[in-house]
């Protein structure tokens, strides 16, 4: 694994809404190695595109946030994704069914 400092990059818009910096911390130089770290900012609004990764759903994410005045009202949490939307169900196929 390489562990020197790289450069923060700026992601593309093909792959985030809004703004959003990487900081790659260690990447695979060998056919051997396959752990890919970094730390992934996102300016307030910015986020991902649905996506997978090729080895499934095995990773840690950190998040890191200011608390609001009241803690109570620091995170607004919204309705679960579906196994349909998080499938990639087509729209008109779920209300079909």
């Amino acid at each position: 694994m390489n562990i020197e400092a790289a450069p923060t990059i700026k992601n593309p818009p093909a792959q985030f809404a809004g703004d959003v910096w990487v900081d790659m911390i260690a990447a695979p130089h060998t056919a051997d190695q396959r752990m890919t770290v970094a730390v992934v900012r996102f300016r307030p609004g910015a986020r991902t595109a649905w996506h997978s990764h090729a080895r499934g759903c095995f990773m840690e994410h950190i998040a890191m946030f200011e608390a609001g005045d009241d803690p109570a009202t620091t995170t607004t949490w919204k309705e679960h994704i579906t196994d349909a939307e998080f499938l990639g169900t087509p729209p008109t196929e779920r209300t079909a069914s």
